[in-house]
């Protein structure tokens, strides 16, 4: 095999170009090779081409890393079959993944610097690398040894690890971070569907959302817009993998009124960090989960999901199917009974406080936060009480048990505030209950996965009402066997 670069040939390009080991200027006329590992890539696009008319150019950019302090951007220009052909060999991914590739004959530009700050990654160096369809190529890297050297750089950040924001540090400084670019230490809670759309000039879109999670907040959501990112983060493991998002753009979501993270053109999304930080996340993660405060927030949140958007009407027995075959977090409808709904249990059971600041519960006989993570502890609790309930639904497919009713969707559909209630006598109780129990109503469910339930499931009902027959009818017509 002929010998690659060593990995300080990027580190090269910084030096003064009388040293021997590199001259930017020679470089057309002395090819060399360059090997490292793909940490970012853009999709694949067309541009008319200035010098014939009526046809298209393509390019695209990647970042490649061959040192742990040295990176640099690359494009790649062509027609589309040469473009769309190299894009395909490779992508960003785990050290499984056809990351490692070998550069031949790239050559070295300076960098055109506004361009670069606004549109690539933020590398260390003066120069970025262009390959070209008559001078150069681009080949996935086979020598074990090599692999072996330069793959862990895959789990380095390109930013100094102690500079990120929590997501508690987002929120609460909030309006002030609007249109910001930082960086986001974070875990992967759930990873919702990919959505496609037509663009005003009829291109096609697509969009990915993930909740991101660590010791101060939960639930925090990330966009991503590029196919390649995209593809990336349907790669993750939700729950076991913790990311270092550097160049995240930081936005505030009017309509949903909360702050949202966006992966641009700028961002570098490490896996998995090796890093005294991110080991530490990990550690609190762990011990977060198995304690369950995350089924808690899986519960809480989702109420940003409007009613109308949700379609998919589902038998019980597609719910479970849909459930095992599905990692992720989706909505359906069911028309079913409310089999199981004890009002008339003790008040504990019905009503629930929690922790004004992180949303955990309240230990009833202590008095304090479950969340040893919690912002509050060591401080006066402060804490709120509204519905927890767990009830069944039934359809005559079967039954999903524990569905969770909770804060205002519970008062919503028991027409009754929690000061109200707890005012109630036990046979006004009983009477609000048999308003429900087995009674046919159209239920909006959220559906999630959760490690401490028997059935690998859990279910939030985000809303629940009587339902006309009629409508039952009309969508219980194809379930009919």
């Amino acid at each position: 095999m002929t010998p690659l670069v060593s990995n300080a040939y990027i580190s090269k390009l910084e030096r003064p170009a009388s040293s021997a080991a590199f001259d930017c200027r020679e470089q057309t006329r002395h090819p060399k090779k360059v090997v490292g590992v793909i940490i970012g890539k853009t999709d694949s696009r067309g541009f008319p081409d200035r010098k014939n008319a009526g046809s298209e150019r393509f390019t695209f950019s990647f970042t490649i890393k061959d040192s742990p302090e040295h990176f640099i951007n690359v494009s790649a220009w062509g027609n589309e079959e040469y473009i769309q052909g190299l894009s395909s060999r490779f992508q960003i991914g785990d050290c499984a993944s056809s990351v490692l590739v070998v550069i031949e004959n790239p050559l070295v530009v300076t960098k055109d610097y506004e361009k670069e700050e606004r549109f690539c990654p933020s590398t260390p160096s003066t120069y970025r690398l262009l390959l070209t369809e008559t001078h150069s190529s681009i080949r996935i890297c086979s020598d074990l040894e090599t692999e072996a050297r330069i793959l862990p750089l895959f789990h380095m950040p390109i930013k100094d690890s102690r500079d990120f924001y929590s997501l508690g540090d987002i929120t609460a400084n909030g309006e002030s971070l609007d249109g910001r670019i930082i960086n986001i230490l974070a875990a992967v809670q759930s990873i919702g569907e990919e959505k496609f759309f037509t663009k005003s000039d009829g291109r096609k879109g697509q969009r990915l959302e993930i909740k991101l999670f660590d010791d101060t907040g939960k639930s925090f959501p990330f966009v991503c817009w590029d196919k390649e990112t995209i593809r990336l983060a349907q790669t993750l493991t939700q729950r076991e993998t913790v990311l270092f998002i550097a160049d995240a753009r930081i936005t505030l979501d009017s309509f949903r009124n909360c702050m949202i993270a966006t992966a641009t053109s700028k961002t570098i999304i490490t896996l998995n960090p090796d890093t005294a930080e991110a080991n530490q996340l990990y550690t609190c993660i762990r011990e977060l989960i198995e304690a369950g405060g995350l089924d808690d927030q899986d519960i809480l949140s989702g109420d940003d999901v409007q009613l109308d958007s949700i379609s998919d009407v589902l038998t019980v027995e597609k719910l479970k199917a849909r459930s095992q075959e599905h990692a992720e977090v989706f909505h359906c409808i069911i028309f079913g009974f409310i089999t199981s709904l004890e009002l008339n249990s003790s008040i504990s059971k019905v009503i629930r406080k929690r922790c004004a600041k992180c949303k955990f519960r309240i230990n009833e006989e202590s008095q304090t936060c479950s969340n040893d993570a919690c912002p509050n502890q060591g401080q006066q609790l402060q804490a709120t009480e509204g519905f927890d309930l767990l009830v069944d639904i039934s359809d005559h497919t079967g039954t999903v048990q524990s569905c969770n009713l909770a804060g205002t969707v519970a008062e919503k559909t028991l027409g009754c505030k929690t000061e109200e209630f707890l005012h109630l006598s036990e046979s006004q109780r009983m009477t609000l209950k048999w308003q429900f129990l087995l009674e046919r109503c159209k239920i909006y469910l959220k559906v999630f996965t959760s490690a401490r339930s028997r059935s690998g499931m859990r279910a939030r009902i985000l809303s629940c009402a009587l339902t006309d027959p009629v409508e039952v009818k009309q969508n219980f017509a194809s379930f009919v066997v």
